[in-house]
């Protein structure tokens, strides 16, 4: 029998298709419950690494016929073992290429729209990290928001729409990811957005992101909006898109709400995201489409692999924003949080231009799921 790679984006594909998939994870049990390649009809085995490496044998009865087989570890080269074991014990199995790491780095580009006079709406889904950027386009012009470190997927997509990066925003100071927001900028010669009071402690200069600040991309009508939405952070800014989309960043998600916790303020910033979310919000039109920096489960994920949903969908249906008692909704978001994301401070450092990891730390500082939401 054989053994092949397969690569990240061929897995993406697979997550989107909602096809079937056997995943042998071969990291560590903390590591993979932790955090895992996650498909609506992916079933799993975790047996680690090191407890095959006397042979295979003793799992052949665990693993489907009638499945494709996955073997996963954090890096290629155990999963890369494993499948030649169980390839030598007659079976046709692939592993994972770049291992963990490839996945958490990699972006599928989805169109979520056309816009008006020609223009595009585009989101990047960085499936296995659950972050969300986006890309309109208009007129060979394009704006970029909450770009991912991996900032050759949006130079290199821009290229191949023919389209200038004119402007670089970033909707708050990320907790959880490294921003690619200010290297694009620079590679680009693009403006570079963010919000001021998000931005006291960097060391770079940067264009004040406020509300009302109102930019036109190419010489269409299509005008990107900033509307502040604190809660999140203090600064936390949304954007509507053409009279059509709200990016909210990480105030409002699909199926939760942002969390308010992650600079040691929640007790200062949840009247910020009840009035953001409760007031604010209800203030705009319930047909506007909501497309958040994140996706927290895989039932988030429309049909095509895009993530967004009406916002009157959203307030008939998430959880977090039908909470009428204050008390309550203070409770949830300051109490029995889920655990902050890997290395958040030095993230938070990192995008304030106060560290600078190598590409190696960098990688290893991301490592883990996203953990923007309450829940």
């Amino acid at each position: 029998m054989s053994f092949k790679a397969m690569t990240a984006s061929e897995v993406t594909k697979k997550v989107f298709n909602q096809d079937t998939l056997f995943i042998l994870d071969v990291r560590n049990t903390d590591a993979f419950n932790d955090w895992k390649i996650e498909g609506k009809h992916f079933d799993y085995l975790n047996i680690p690494y090191f407890d095959l490496l006397d042979g295979v044998e003793s799992i052949l009865d665990q693993l489907p016929k009638d499945k494709d087989i996955l073997v996963v570890c954090a890096k290629e080269g155990s999963s890369l073992m494993v499948a030649e074991m169980l390839s030598d014990a007659g079976l046709d199995v692939s592993y994972l290429k770049g291992g963990m790491k490839a996945w958490s780095e990699h972006l599928e580009p989805v169109k979520i729209g056309d816009l008006k006079d020609g223009g595009e709406l585009y989101q990047f889904v960085r499936i296995g990290k659950g972050c969300l950027s986006y890309m309109a386009i208009s007129d060979g012009e394009a704006a970029i928001i909450d770009a991912t470190r991996m900032i050759d997927v949006f130079l290199d997509f821009a290229k191949e729409k023919n389209a200038t990066i004119k402007h670089v925003f970033d909707t708050h100071l990320h907790a959880d990811h490294i921003s690619g927001g200010r290297k694009i900028a620079e590679a680009t010669g693009a403006a570079y957005w963010l919000p001021p009071k998000d931005a006291e402690e960097v060391v770079f200069a940067y264009n004040r992101l406020e509300d009302g600040n109102d930019l036109t991309i190419g010489h269409t009508d299509i005008h990107i909006h900033a509307l502040y939405s604190p809660g999140h952070t203090i600064g936390s800014t949304s954007f509507i898109i053409d009279g059509r989309y709200l990016l909210s960043g990480d105030i409002l998600f699909i199926d939760s709400i942002g969390r308010p916790d992650l600079a040691g303020l929640a007790e200062d910033w949840v009247g910020d995201l009840r009035e953001t979310l409760y007031s604010r919000y209800k203030e705009l039109s319930d047909e506007l489409i909501v497309l958040p920096a994140h996706f927290m489960i895989i039932d988030e994920l429309n049909e095509d692999g895009s993530v967004g949903k009406k916002l009157g969908e959203l307030f008939k249906k998430n959880h977090g924003l039908n909470i009428q008692d204050e008390a309550e909704f203070r409770k949830l978001v300051t109490e029995n949080l889920p655990p902050q994301p890997n290395a958040y401070q030095n993230i938070r450092q990192t995008n304030m231009g106060k560290q600078t990891p190598d590409e190696e730390e960098q990688g290893e500082m991301e490592i883990g799921p996203n953990r923007c939401a309450v829940r």
